[in-house]
């Protein structure tokens, strides 16, 4: 698996989990809804691609 991020993306990944309130430095809720967001666009996205190529 390949895992490499830019620093600048890995930075602003970073900003916008960190919780200075939570004993691990990142706030789970707002993670987890980030990974979940993104696994449905990707759903979304390979749906789209089936069909069109279902289309052809």
């Amino acid at each position: 698996m390949k895992f490499d991020i830019d620093s600048e993306t890995y930075e602003e990944i970073a900003k916008v989990i960190h919780s200075s309130e939570s004993p691990v430095g990142i706030d789970a809720k707002k993670t987890h809804i980030l990974i979940l967001n993104k696994l449905q666009e990707l759903s979304d996205r390979m749906e789209r691609m089936e069909q069109s190529l279902k289309k052809d």
